[in-house]
C-alpha cells in the first residue's frame, strides 16, 4: 500500500507536466491541421472565425453543466479577462500567427515561438506577478534559462546543420490538398507577398499576445476559479472578434465561407474542439496550479514535436537547425528595394532552380 501511496503521490505532482505534454501534443495535430487548410488555399481569417466557433459551440454547453453549481456570480471584471483572453490568446493571436507565417516561413515563425517562455517571463516581473530573486538558485536558473531560450531560438532560426534522414515514408498529406492557387505556384510563380519585416513584427507581436494571455488567464483563474467557464468566455469573444474581423477582410468573395466534407471542415472542428475547447481548459487548469512561466517553458516542444511530424507525414526534411537566414534580402527588404522574382527567405544560395521553386510552393508549410 505504501509503494502505490508514493506511486499515485509521484503521479499527482507531475500532473502539470503531463497536462502541458499532453497539450503540445495537442497543438501539434492543430499545426499539422493548419497546414493542410492552408495549402488548401482556405483564408487565415476564416479558419481563426471558425475555429472558435465550433470551439465555443463545444466548450459553452460543457462549461454551464460542468460548473453550474459552483460558479461565483459573474462581474463585469471576469467579462473583461474573458474579452481579454479572448482578443490575446485567440482572435489576434491566431491572426498574427499564422499572418506571420504567411509572410515569412513556419520555420521562422516556429522558431521565434520560443522567445515565449522570455517574454513571459519579463512580462510577468514588470508585473510583479513574478520575483527575480537573483540571489537565490531558482532566480538564477529562471534568468539562465531565458537566455538560453533566446539563444535557443537565435540559433534555430539563423543556423542550418547537416540534414538528418532518422526513418522515410511515402506519406505526404500536402498532396491531397494542394489547391488551384499552389498548384500554379508549382510551376514557377513564386509569390511576391512576402515581408521579412513585417512577418518578423507580426511574429513578435503574436508572441507578446501569447504572453499576454498566459499572464491575464493567470488573473482570470484567480478572480473566477472556473477553468471551464473561463474558456467559454475567452472562445465566445474570441468567435465574435475573429467573425468581425472575417467579415471585414473576406466579404468581397463568401465562397471562402464555404465549408465541405473536406480537410476545411475537419481542421476548423479538430482546432475547435480540441485546440480550443480542450486544450485552453488544460493551459486554465495549470496555470491556476503553476502559474504563467511554467506554462510558456513547455512551448519549445511544439517545435520538435512539429519536426517530427512533419517528416513522418508531409516528407519534410529535417536539419539540426533551420535553414539559413538571407541577410542581404532583409537588407532589401528594409531599404525597400525590389526585385522580380524573390527567393524564398529560407533558400540557401546554392540551391538549384527547382528546388527554389519547390520551396516557394511551400512556403506556408514548416520546413524543418
Amino acid at each position: 500500500m505504501v509503494y502505490w501511496a508514493k506511486i499515485s503521490n509521484i503521479l499527482h505532482g507531475s500532473k502539470p507536466t503531463l497536462l502541458m505534454i499532453l497539450v503540445q501534443i495537442t497543438l501539434t495535430i492543430v499545426n499539422i491541421g493548419y497546414k493542410l487548410a492552408l495549402n488548401d488555399g482556405m483564408p487565415i481569417s476564416v479558419l481563426v472565425a471558425y475555429r472558435f466557433m465550433f470551439g465555443a459551440a463545444f466548450i459553452v454547453p460543457v462549461a454551464f453543466f460542468v460548473e453550474r453549481k459552483k460558479r461565483p456570480k459573474l462581474t463585469r471584471r471576469t467579462i473583461l479577462y474573458g474579452f481579454l483572453c479572448g482578443l490575446f490568446g485567440g482572435a489576434l493571436g491566431q491572426n498574427l500567427y499564422l499572418k506571420s507565417l504567411d509572410l515569412t516561413s513556419a520555420t521562422y515563425i516556429s522558431a521565434m515561438t520560443n522567445l515565449v517562455p522570455a517574454m513571459t517571463f519579463v512580462i510577468a516581473i514588470c508585473l510583479r506577478l513574478e520575483r527575480l530573486e537573483w540571489n537565490s538558485l531558482a532566480g538564477k536558473t529562471k534568468v539562465f534559462g531565458t537566455l538560453l531560450g533566446i539563444a535557443g531560438a537565435m540559433l534555430l532560426t539563423f543556423y542550418k546543420g547537416p540534414q538528418m534522414t532518422p526513418w522515410k515514408t511515402n506519406i505526404n498529406l500536402l498532396q491531397t490538398t494542394l489547391s488551384q492557387h499552389h498548384h500554379h505556384l508549382n510551376k514557377g510563380q513564386t509569390p511576391n507577398s512576402h515581408n521579412l519585416v513585417l512577418g518578423s513584427l507580426l511574429g513578435i507581436a503574436s508572441c507578446a499576445c501569447y504572453s499576454l494571455w498566459l499572464i491575464i488567464q493567470a488573473k482570470a483563474a484567480e478572480h473566477y476559479p472556473c477553468p471551464y467557464s473561463i474558456t467559454a468566455m475567452m472562445t465566445v469573444w474570441a468567435s465574435i472578434q475573429g467573425v468581425v474581423f472575417a467579415l471585414c477582410t473576406e466579404h468581397h468573395d463568401w465562397s471562402n465561407w464555404l465549408l465541405g466534407w473536406n480537410i476545411r471542415l475537419l481542421t476548423v472542428v479538430v482546432a475547435g474542439i480540441l485546440g480550443s475547447g480542450m486544450m485552453f481548459t488544460l493551459i486554465a487548469w495549470t496555470v491556476r496550479m503553476r502559474g504563467p512561466l511554467f506554462v510558456s517553458i513547455f512551448n519549445p516542444l511544439l517545435l520538435v514535436m512539429v519536426a517530427i511530424a512533419g517528416s513522418l507525414f508531409l516528407q519534410e526534411k529535417l536539419h539540426l537547425g533551420m535553414r539559413h537566414f538571407d541577410h542581404r534580402r532583409a537588407i532589401r527588404c528594409v531599404v525597400g528595394k525590389r526585385q522580380g522574382i524573390e527567393e524564398s527567405v529560407t533558400i540557401n544560395a546554392g540551391e538549384s532552380s527547382s528546388d527554389r521553386h519547390a520551396a516557394a510552393a511551400t512556403n506556408i508549410t514548416t520546413k524543418l
